[in-house]
């Protein structure tokens, strides 16, 4: 199986409160919004936006990631209010090993509130229903408690910690990180 032969039409994803779709350039003020947040931004390796053409720039990129048939991240959408609060992805897939791994961001309106689990589930079950995967993996920064909490509501398992396993924002930082395997989600 191909990274084009699943991303080549990224499809929309359905939970109880949440539609996972292609991200578009109606979702720059959105992502605006939670992109220019200097706590959101704190864990990530990407730098707070610091203007609105940097947010269109962006979504510009992803738009290019879905032309060219690429992983490319999908829109966390509320339902209730079709507001775009974040995205998740797969932010690798290694084809061969059958490996990929998790990432996501959302708006600090909207932490603590299940939202980023609710969508990490739904991917997760694409991944292995979908993309013939073994593994599904994610990491975060240690310092990042809320996002181990969705890792482990998610289903995966706490594995260890990377010391100084990814360098950004000046300094090298240590991860944590996280796993399920089929047999697991299959056991769900």
């Amino acid at each position: 199986m191909e990274v084009e032969d699943v991303f080549s039409h990224l499809p929309t994803l359905e939970t109880k409160r949440l539609l996972l779709r292609q991200v578009s350039l109606d979702d720059v003020h959105d992502i605006y919004a939670y992109g220019s947040n200097e706590e959101v931004s704190k864990y990530v390796t990407w730098e707070t936006h610091k203007s609105l053409d940097e947010t269109q720039a962006f979504v510009e990129y992803i738009m290019s990631r879905y032309k060219s048939n690429s992983i490319a991240p999908w829109a966390i959408e509320l339902k209730k209010n079709h507001k775009m609060i974040g995205t998740i992805d797969f932010v690798s897939w290694d084809t061969y090993q059958h490996i990929a791994e998790v990432g996501y961001v959302i708006s600090q309106n909207y932490w603590s509130k299940g939202i980023v689990t609710e969508a990490a589930k739904e991917i997760i079950k694409f991944g292995f229903n979908h993309m013939d995967l073994e593994r599904i993996q994610a990491k975060c920064l240690v310092e990042n408690i809320g996002s181990a909490r969705v890792m482990e509501k998610a289903g995966m398992t706490f594995e260890g910690v990377l010391r100084k396993a990814i360098y950004g924002k000046g300094k090298h930082w240590d991860i944590k990180i996280y796993s399920i395997l089929r047999e697991e989600f299959a056991a769900q």
